[in-house]
């Protein structure tokens, strides 16, 4: 028939953590990000911008702290780094120059939340 498919956006990320209260605490009230709803004991949902993060126990042939990185996008991405490292998130690796673009500069950062999952943080810093 000639339909071909395309994904563009993203509706849900689903991070797989050991303890479903646990990685609700960090996802809150350490990165900030909008309770939505708890679908019982080992699930979890959060707003990212639009984006719902979904907080669950292992299903399947998930594992804890095998999954892929959640990037958030910020501004002054040394001063959100190190106020998420204040409030408790663990710090993997302090924000840096990770590629010069065009028109920007794209720096990253990394966190860890309690089962040792990545959260990046990227800011597009213009070029001076």
């Amino acid at each position: 028939m000639g339909v071909n498919p395309t994904l563009s956006t993203i509706r849900q990320i689903a991070i797989t953590v050991s303890d479903v209260d646990a990685a609700l605490t960090f996802y809150r009230d350490v990165l900030g990000l909008t309770f939505l709803f708890s679908a019982g004991p080992n699930l979890a949902f959060l707003d990212a911008a639009g984006i719902r993060v979904m907080l669950s126990t292992p299903q399947g042939s998930g594992a804890v702290g095998q999954n892929s990185i959640l990037y958030f996008k910020v501004s002054d991405i040394v001063a959100v780094h190190a106020a998420l490292v204040e409030r408790g998130a663990k710090d993997e690796r302090a924000p840096q120059l990770a590629a010069k673009m065009p028109d920007h500069a794209l720096w990253t950062g990394f966190l860890r939340d309690p089962d040792g999952n990545l959260v990046g943080l990227m800011e597009e810093k213009p070029l001076l």
